[in-house]
């Protein structure tokens, strides 16, 4: 029988210590995937500040208009 005949064992995941994405300690149960409720808060103030960016292809808005159609004010009268 040769090698490429016999069929291929299944793949297993291999299980790495989770690392809290901080500060690079290893993760509590409790918080995870964070390893302490510091951790976590500053990770939660990080995204209220924006300081995470989901990247885009679309140019931001230089005037500060709203989504709506050119010339109007977005308001009904």
């Amino acid at each position: 029988m040769k090698a490429s005949d016999r069929p291929n064992p299944p793949l297993r995941a291999v299980r790495t210590e989770a690392k809290c994405p901080v500060c690079g300690k290893p993760a509590d149960e409790k918080y995870r995937p964070f390893c302490t409720k510091r951790c976590a808060d500053i990770d939660l103030g990080r995204w209220l500040k924006e300081s995470y960016r989901v990247p885009t292809d679309e140019a931001p808005d230089e005037q500060g208009e709203s989504p709506t159609s050119p010339g109007s004010s977005g308001q009904d009268r």
